[in-house]
């Protein structure tokens, strides 16, 4: 029984074609032949996009076809329901038989998986999601002019789910699997079966390939992810260098499908505080002087996801009522519905100074402030970010000057002092303030 309903849901973003696209030419023999061929047709012209007929064509004139297909809104994480799947072929004789096959991106599943099927898992690769694929097929007669649609395909919608994709192709052979498929795993559940749909229209229009037609339907779920940020409390004396560890966290409960190009992807800006300069650095963009941009993902953000941004940062100065920042860009989220913690301060206190950055005593070096707390195990986002060691790759940042301060020198010559007696020590310190 499907369980999609006129629910409220956040707008969801303007997706574009991206390199995501290509995996259902990856994954596709026949495709990869059809983009050799035509060359000049980019991706985007050979993948439906939710909003028309997919149907290919032969010199004879036999078409296969899947039916239109819209996006499913208001899907409830937890539930199951039937994808608007319809197919079909035109043409003087019968197909013997013909297969199915679901490509479902991760916050979605498949409710049972039946005998005539069987299940194949993709990980994630280049620039692609992981992936779960059903490939079933149907050992009875597909007469030409009649609709059929799918009996017994139940999916369902994970409690990750909120924008996600369900791609479909129906072809007269065993397409396989994608290359970098796992598997397979054959269902247990009573076979499905095709069942006619009397009155049904069979439309489309031929694409040049005889045997395979592909489309896809967009799936968006009722759902929420809580981006947000943890900025840091840090302590020291002029001329220290201290670590600084900053955070962006997906709390979830969804992981979030992103696409390249409007609205931009989600970002995390990071000033650091005035006074400081940075001798490491992630290897972020550098819009200004102390100010980081740095990515947060390249395609998606997983659920649970924690991207670490580590610095180094020498104390150049004292000033009074510096700190710094970490925040979220002005990307819209509708998803997102907690924008308190989208931004956290960096507050900075430099002991026997005089002046304290931010407001009030500090922590210890690194700790979390502001609106941000953890969420689950740290991981990789992209090369800006740190997993859960707390390393970075980092670059050089904002050099500090050349040549050190007084207090090093000071310190070994304290450490003399002591085994020397005190009045050494007031002799060799005259001799470090001369030179």
């Amino acid at each position: 029984m499907s369980d999609v309903r006129n629910l409220p849901i956040p707008a969801q973003p303007n997706y574009v074609t991206s390199p995501r696209d290509t995996y259902m030419l990856r994954s596709n023999p026949s495709l990869r032949t059809l983009r050799t061929a035509v060359g000049t047709i980019g991706a985007g012209a050979l993948i439906t996009l939710s909003t028309a007929p997919c149907a290919v064509a032969d010199g004879s004139g036999t078409e296969l076809v899947l039916g239109t297909t819209t996006p499913l809104n208001g899907v409830r994480p937890g539930s199951t329901f039937e994808a608007p799947v319809t197919l079909g072929h035109t043409g003087t004789k019968a197909l013997e038989k013909v297969w199915l096959r679901y490509t479902v991106t991760k916050g979605l599943d498949y409710a049972d998986v039946p005998s005539n099927c069987v299940r194949w898992d993709i990980h994630s690769y280049d620039e692609l999601p992981a992936r779960a694929q059903l490939t079933c097929e149907f050992d009875q007669t597909v007469k030409p002019g009649v609709v059929y649609a799918p009996e017994k395909l139940m999916l369902k919608a994970l409690d990750r789910a909120l924008y996600d994709d369900l791609d479909v192709a129906v072809g007269d052979y065993d397409f396989g699997p994608d290359e970098n498929a796992r598997g397979p795993v054959r269902g247990t559940a009573p076979a499905a079966k095709l069942v006619e749909r009397p009155g049904s229209v069979l439309t489309g229009s031929g694409s040049g390939n005889p045997h395979y037609a592909e489309s896809r339907v967009r799936v968006n779920a009722a759902n929420t992810a809580d981006f947000q940020v943890s900025g840091a409390r840090l302590k020291g004396r002029v001329g220290d260098t201290i670590d600084l560890q900053v955070k962006f966290i997906n709390a979830g409960p969804a992981w979030v499908l992103v696409q390249p190009g409007p609205p931009v992807p989600t970002r995390v800006l990071i000033k650091i505080p005035s006074g400081t300069t940075a001798v490491k650095a992630p290897d972020c963009k550098k819009p200004a002087a102390g100010t980081y941009d740095c990515f947060v993902a390249q395609g998606w953000v997983e659920e649970g996801q924690v991207n670490t941004y580590s610095f180094k940062l020498k104390i150049d100065k004292a000033v009074a009522g510096a700190k710094g920042s970490v925040a979220l860009n002005a990307e819209s989220r509708p998803y997102d519905v907690n924008k308190a913690n989208d931004k956290a301060d960096i507050l900075l206190d430099v002991k026997d100074s005089g002046a304290t950055g931010g407001s009030g005593s500090a922590g210890a070096s690194g700790s979390t402030a502001g609106g941000g707390t953890s969420a689950g195990p740290e991981t990789t986002g992209n090369s800006s970010a740190t997993g859960s060691s707390g390393s970075a790759s980092t670059t050089a940042g904002d050099l500090a000057a050349t040549g050190s301060g007084p207090a090093l020198p000071l310190a070994g010559a304290a450490a003399a002092a002591i085994a020397a007696g005190a009045g050494t020590v007031l002799l060799v310190r005259r001799r470090e303030v001369r030179r």
